[in-house]
């Protein structure tokens, strides 16, 4: 046992420097396993959340499309067929950014009454025995916004898209954040420094014959403080995370939810038809000045593609309440949550006092040998706490933590 780099002691010893070598590994082994195990309940917290939210939002989304498909096919047959492109694709943005794509919701409402134009002037403005021509319907998606056909029902539908979208966007953004966080503090990279302190403190009894010695209290804060000293930097900013995600919770419910907006938008639809309707000859003359007189061509044969009753009875059953149970839900997630708000401030104390070290009063390993108590200063949590530290030396922060923090920072100004 005279090579031995860390588990050097007066006493004799059983080990080889290749067992150190295993102890070693095995040590840096046994922390990553503590670490996951203390976050798994939290993980898996966020992650089944995280989907359910998603899964939940996907179905919103498919419901208020069939609502405002069977608007056109109750009310405007006629041109159900043809509104229904457009009612997808409307929908289909409206999923691409809530779930993270780079458009606004102003361009997806600006093109859904853009190329519904078109489509409303043939059937119910300038019913004609032909349809328009694919040019002149052009002319009038260009010219909407000049003419404006449906009032301020666009505007208006723009600002509750925006207010009720962009919430509930940020929303599944900070879930996926927070999965992402856990990940990394599960991995984290020790340095040399702490990996040897670790097997100090887990292994080097075993050469000593000493398996049933756990270490002291103050000894194992001072190596698990030292070895998380970034990652207790983490706790501020993930408190901060878990407000933010209440106030987010807050601001998806009520008149400007997402539920209560998505839902309502084919009244909305139905409002601005009927404005397109009432002031038909107006909007005509207007058409006429900027498109001349309708160039038509034969007619489509149009019909209602929508079939209702092929649409599965999990709608029906999530439309009934789906108001009261997302919010339901999303309260529960919270306080949940929020018994994990110290995590991160909490968590040298968790895995000492769980797992690793020796109960109170009872004989424990200091690191050099068995003793009635620890008599070293036990330093506190954080970066700099760790210069007083007689166990371990903490070098600067690790870029990967400051990664994390900077994203979660991100997350508050939401």
């Amino acid at each position: 046992g005279v090579d031995l780099q860390v588990c050097t002691s007066e006493n004799p010893t059983c080990c080889t420097r290749k067992m150190e070598e295993r102890y070693h590994t095995a040590a840096k082994q046994d922390i990553q396993q503590v670490l996951q195990t203390s976050s798994a309940a939290l993980k898996f917290l966020i992650s089944r959340n995280a989907a359910a939210f998603q899964e939940n939002f996907e179905m919103l989304i498919r419901l208020a499309e069939n609502y405002t498909s069977t608007l056109f096919c109750s009310a405007y047959r006629d041109m159900a067929a043809e509104a229904a492109v457009h009612v997808q694709e409307f929908f289909t943005g409206i999923g691409l950014f809530l779930f993270g794509t780079d458009i606004s919701p102003e361009e997806f409402v600006n093109r859904f009454f853009d190329t519904l134009f078109p489509v409303v002037y043939n059937h119910v403005i300038n019913p004609g025995p032909t349809d328009i021509s694919m040019e002149y319907a052009e002319c009038l998606r260009a010219a909407r916004r000049d003419i404006r056909p449906f009032g301020n029902i666009p505007r208006k539908a723009i600002g509750q898209m925006g207010r009720s979208l962009l919430p509930s966007r940020a929303f599944l953004q900070a879930l996926n954040l927070g999965i992402e966080v856990i990940n990394t503090t599960d991995h984290l990279h020790f340095s040399r420094e702490c990996s040897r302190a670790l097997l100090r403190m887990q292994y080097c009894p075993h050469c000593q014959a000493l398996t049933l010695s756990k270490p002291c209290m103050g000894y194992c804060l001072n190596i698990i403080r030292g070895c998380l000293a970034d990652v207790a930097e983490v706790d501020l900013h993930w408190r901060g995370y878990v407000q933010s995600l209440e106030e987010l919770s807050g601001a998806l419910s009520g008149a400007h939810g997402i539920e209560h907006v998505l839902l309502n938008f084919h009244s909305l639809v139905h409002d601005a038809l009927v404005q397109a309707r009432i002031n038909g000859p107006q909007l005509s003359e207007q058409v006429n000045k900027i498109c001349g007189p309708p160039v038509r061509k034969l007619k489509q044969s149009s019909g209602c593609s929508f079939d209702e009753s092929k649409d599965n009875q999990g709608l029906k059953m999530f439309s009934r309440d789906s108001e009261q149970t997302l919010t339901k839900r999303r309260k529960e997630f919270i306080s949940h949550l929020r018994l994990y708000r110290a995590f991160y401030g909490s968590l040298a104390d968790q895995l000492c006092g769980n797992e690793l070290a020796a109960a109170d009063g009872l004989p424990c390993w200091n690191g050099e040998d068995v003793v009635r108590s620890y008599t070293h200063r036990v330093v506190g949590s954080g970066i700099k706490a760790q210069s007083a530290n007689p166990e371990v030396k903490v070098k600067g922060t690790d870029p990967v933590i400051s990664q994390i923090i900077d994203k979660l920072k991100h997350v508050i100004q939401v």
